[in-house]
């Protein structure tokens, strides 16, 4: 890629239905990814979340100082954004005992106030002026959070509403699908869907994810974390180099 075309580009992927699914796949993962290190391994929340934060940042460091756009490396780190998030999220939930709503509330503050405080800097929260390092420090910390608020408000809506993982996955899927017709045949500001969409595949992957691992008395399907992590890992791989990503556009 010569300057000029560099130049021109950001350093995240263009918004296509094939983002949207491995997206959905890596918002899964996180969710058997952290159960199987927190639970399956008996490492507790605070200490995955500690070794999720730490490979998070090493992450995070690594996106900023690079070039451009590299797929493999900017979906590592959104893995490692969602598997800290659900571990972290389990912490303030279960842990602090401040229980899924009051999780969810705090978490949504924060997301809040990290979109307010980026937009108020840099005048944008558009994902095609992310190229500076500091809109590339906003774009993760945001990302964080709202990986972080998806779990909580997953586990909200399927344990606390009652509508369990099958019917928790139909209502955020369907939430989904009118962003989108909204996105199609409205003029709402495409920043704001964005955003809208971002966080909403967090609970979906999260309550998709439980499905998949929680006993079967929990209204789980009682797979191993440890081979649903396997599959949607590959499946995340496979969809990548299949359907290579283009970089998204930069906004002048």
């Amino acid at each position: 890629m010569n300057s000029e075309n560099r130049d021109t580009l950001s350093k995240v992927p263009a918004v296509t239905l094939v983002f949207w699914i491995i997206k959905i796949l890596a918002t899964t993962l996180g969710e058997t990814g952290g159960d199987a290190v927190s639970m399956s391994m008996d490492l507790g929340y605070l200490v995955s979340t500690g070794i999720f934060a730490v490979i998070f940042i090493v992450a995070v460091i690594a996106q900023v100082r690079a070039n451009g756009f590299h797929p493999f490396l900017y979906w590592v780190t959104i893995i490692a954004t969602t598997t800290v998030g659900t571990t972290l999220a389990d912490f303030f939930d279960r842990s602090l005992g401040i229980g899924y709503a009051g999780g969810s509330a705090a978490l949504f503050g924060l997301l809040m106030l990290s979109l307010f405080t980026w937009h108020r800097t840099l005048g944008s929260v558009a994902i095609d002026t992310v190229a500076s390092t500091k809109a590339e420090v906003f774009y993760w910390v945001t990302i964080m959070f709202s990986q972080t608020l998806g779990t909580a408000l997953g586990d909200w809506v399927a344990d606390d509403a009652g509508l369990g993982y099958g019917g928790s996955a139909i209502l955020f899927g369907g939430m989904l699908a009118v962003i989108a017709a909204v996105y199609y045949w409205t003029r709402i500001s495409h920043t704001v869907l964005f955003w809208a969409a971002f966080i909403l595949t967090r609970p979906l992957g999260a309550v998709v994810g439980d499905l998949l691992d929680k006993p079967h008395d929990h209204g789980g399907l009682a797979l191993s974390r440890y081979s649903a992590s396997a599959v949607l890992l590959v499946l995340m791989v496979v969809f990548i180099l299949v359907f290579p990503q283009r970089a998204a556009r930069r906004a002048h």
